[in-house]
């Protein structure tokens, strides 16, 4: 059994910081920052079964075209992705009756939608960006076991090598992207490239106002980086944990990203919520085909 202090449940059966119950949640999830994003998708859903929030955390599970969604607010960062994951999870597989895990395990499908700022010149603001690989630049899934197992290592190493960044980090983790998912949007509608989640917005990706930062030369050595195919695409701030723990709980994730900003030929689109509404509805759409 899993213990009280370790698995809260409030009162009415909810679970702790989501406040949802496992029939409330569907098998098709919508990952948001923003809480207003979510009354943008539910918006669109032909109906609406159930709404709640609790702090940044809000969620509205409805239907779009016969498929079931929720949609859900994380607010920023990958802590709270570790708390929105973890409870996702254990309203999925763990019986909260009896605090035990399920003998059967579900896999629940998880797309983010996002916004980000590009790092490639060819990037241009208003691109719709699919993470193939987030690279953590917190440190957030190392407190979990058996990371090895579960990220691209090699990946992770070249990036460490080529940054020489042991003043501030002391290794990366890259995590890949999920196929299944992925098949529902390869096509040349959407850019596919590498996204590094960073802990801050300011210092953490580049920005500098009254605080000199510890590595100026940071965003031009992440332009210039080259493994295989791959290069780095863009910041944002939770593809790194969403990936990471989808991988080690068993679901299937993706990360599509809205370019709002680019950082290297500085331009940027402030009133971007017109083209939001197109990838939203991309989004919903591709969900809803077989």
């Amino acid at each position: 059994m899993i213990q009280y202090s370790e698995l809260i449940i409030n009162n009415d059966g909810s679970i702790f910081h989501l406040h949802l119950k496992p029939e409330q949640i569907s098998d098709n999830i919508l990952l948001v920052g923003d809480p207003r994003r979510v009354d943008t998708i539910s918006s669109y859903f032909d109906d609406i079964e159930f709404s709640v929030q609790n702090r940044e955390f809000k969620t509205v599970t409805g239907w779009y075209k016969g498929k079931r969604l929720t949609v859900i607010a994380t607010g920023i960062g990958t802590d709270n992705i570790d708390i929105v994951l973890n409870e996702l999870d254990a309203l999925a597989n763990i019986d909260l009756k009896t605090r035990t895990i399920k003998a059967e395990h579900k896999s629940l499908n998880i797309v983010r939608i996002g916004t980000s700022g590009g790092l490639q010149p060819d990037l241009p603001v208003n691109s719709f960006v699919i993470s193939e690989k987030s690279i953590g630049f917190d440190g957030m899934l190392n407190f979990y076991a058996n990371l090895e197992s579960h990220c691209d290592l090699e990946f992770g190493k070249s990036f460490s090598n080529f940054y020489k960044l042991e003043k501030i980090f002391t290794n990366f983790l890259c995590c890949r992207f999920f196929k299944k998912l992925l098949s529902k949007f390869d096509d040349d509608i959407f850019r596919k490239g590498v996204t590094i989640s960073a802990p801050g917005f300011y210092g953490p990706q580049g920005r500098v106002l009254r605080l000199p930062l510890a590595v100026p030369e940071l965003n031009k050595q992440i332009e210039d980086f080259r493994y295989e195919h791959y290069k780095i695409t863009n910041f944002e701030m939770e593809s790194s944990a969403i990936y990471g723990l989808s991988e080690m709980l068993g679901h299937e994730a993706l990360t599509i990203c809205l370019i709002i900003a680019n950082r290297v030929v500085l331009t940027a689109n402030e009133s971007y919520h017109d083209e939001m509404k197109k990838l939203v509805l991309l989004v919903l759409e591709r969900l809803t085909k077989d």
